[in-house]
């Protein structure tokens, strides 16, 4: 098969770093060739309310809902259900705009009417004009957990309640083991017109991992004929958001560029990193792009897409 005939790009994303990627890569390149696999680690019910914070993120991102100053949640948002839940006691830690309620609410609707996660995501991309096809990691519930210096915690007990003060000293990622990767997801690794996997720059621990522990995935993506491009999330020593560089301090792992790409180390043929990392790209023994990894406007974007893409094809020449 020629290079040209090989255009199917899976993308590996969580949250906001994931989803800026992912909206750039979709207006490179065709909408409809590009698989974006979400973390689903983050789930939990909340209010009665199955709630997806990743997958939200993506298709909010993708379809052009997205808030740009918050990153997460509708842009436009108005919040009188939340005020109202004040005013009767309710937990109010965890902010539920009323567009964004109503996401949770037929989901969760759908859900306990026996549909699985990932068609109730493909709907409601398609209801809401997204071309990309953004799937769920798995259909079965993987919960992440982190052990720290107040105990084991649920993800979103961690990141939002206790805004990640905590000190983290352990993951997990409960339902890992049982559940089965969606099997587009493995259809997709497996496609004779795969032209690259790439993983975003999302936080590794909390947002790549969850995915990779699930059962196949892995191995599918360490042993598909594709360049596999990972883009750093960190920058000079720094996440770009999020507590990606702390906990990698608390894990006792040094916070830079250089350990990410070490965590993939079995899986990637090429690794992303900003020019201000530059001095740790030969020590990696991979070959490496130099970008401007900071996503600050749809151009940045849109050229950091453009770049790991060309990285991928380059390798796939060499791994020809």
């Amino acid at each position: 098969m020629s290079a040209e005939d090989k255009r199917l790009v899976v993308a590996l994303s969580g949250g906001i770093g994931g989803a800026k990627l992912a909206l750039g890569l979709s207006r490179v390149m065709a909408p409809s060739d590009l698989v974006v696999v979400a973390n689903t680690g983050d789930d939990f019910e909340h209010l009665g309310l199955s709630i997806s914070p990743d997958l939200d993120t993506l298709m909010y991102t993708l379809a052009g809902l997205d808030d740009p100053q918050r990153g997460w949640g509708r842009r436009d948002e108005t919040w009188t259900f939340m005020a109202a839940l004040e005013t009767l006691g309710g937990e109010t830690w965890f902010q539920l705009g009323d567009g964004d309620l109503a996401t949770h609410i037929e989901r969760t609707r759908r859900l306990k009417g026996g549909e699985t996660l990932s068609a109730i995501t493909a709907d409601f991309c398609r209801r809401l004009g997204i071309a990309v096809r953004v799937l769920p990691m798995s259909n079965d519930a993987v919960r992440t957990r982190l052990r720290t210096s107040e105990g084991w915690l649920d993800f979103q007990d961690y990141f939002v309640r206790r805004r990640c003060a905590p000190q983290v000293l352990e993951l997990a990622y409960d339902g890992a083991a049982t559940a089965r990767a969606h099997p587009d997801v493995l259809a997709a690794l497996h496609d004779p017109c795969l032209r690259a996997v790439v993983i975003c720059p999302s936080n590794p621990h909390l947002s790549i991992e969850p995915i990779l522990a699930v059962p196949g995935l892995r191995d599918a993506i360490a042993r598909c004929d594709a360049p596999v491009v990972a883009v750093s999330p960190i920058i000079g020593g720094r996440a770009v958001k999020g507590p990606t560089a702390k906990m990698m301090a608390e894990l006792g792992l040094p916070v830079s560029a250089a350990a990410v790409a070490r965590r993939y180390d079995d899986l990637l043929d090429g690794y992303v990193m900003d020019h201000e990392d530059r001095h740790a790209a030969d020590g990696l023994g991979i070959p490496v792009t130099m970008a401007h990894t900071l996503m600050l406007t749809l151009e940045d974007r849109e050229r950091l897409a453009r770049e790991a893409l060309a990285a991928a094809d380059a390798l796939a020449k060499v791994l020809a």
